[in-house]
């Protein structure tokens, strides 16, 4: 893909980016090396190339406020390579990594409900949960949601 088509993608989709890292893969012959182990190493070790760019920065306020192009657009690939690492090892693993976030950020909802509900919500609980774990009832709670 050359840098001009990349400039006029206005939306990139989970699903694109699937797609391109396993034609990546398959072209290079790398799927033998990406088993979810390696993967996920591979994703660590670029999580620390991305610590590092905080790394001695102190609090650094959103924006990137007196950052240098450069320096923004070096960590955009270091944001990129985690991004895509975590891409390749859902697929690798079979998991729907859209599907997965949206559910997660419901049981979030439920779990971290805002302060104005979380005190009405405590008033409708009670003592007894009829057996449920508290991850139970987060996951019934989010079944219902989805369904």
């Amino acid at each position: 893909m050359t840098r001009e088509a990349v400039a006029e993608i206005s939306s990139v989709s989970l699903d694109l980016l699937k797609t391109k890292m396993a034609e990546f893969a398959k072209e290079r012959n790398w799927d033998r090396f990406h088993s979810p182990r390696n993967l996920l190493l591979a994703m660590v070790g670029e999580v620390g190339e991305l610590s590092e760019i905080f790394q001695w920065r102190g609090e650094v306020p959103k924006g990137l406020p007196g950052w240098e192009e450069e320096e923004k657009v070096h960590l955009g690939e270091e944001l990129s390579d985690v991004l895509l690492y975590l891409v390749r090892l859902s697929h690798v693993c079979g998991i729907d990594l859209g599907k997965a976030a949206l559910r997660k950020l419901q049981l979030n909802a439920i779990k971290y409900p805002p302060p104005s509900a979380a005190a009405a919500a405590n008033n409708n609980y009670s003592n007894t949960n009829n057996g449920a774990t508290n991850t139970e009832k987060l996951e019934q709670k989010a079944a219902s949601i989805l369904n």
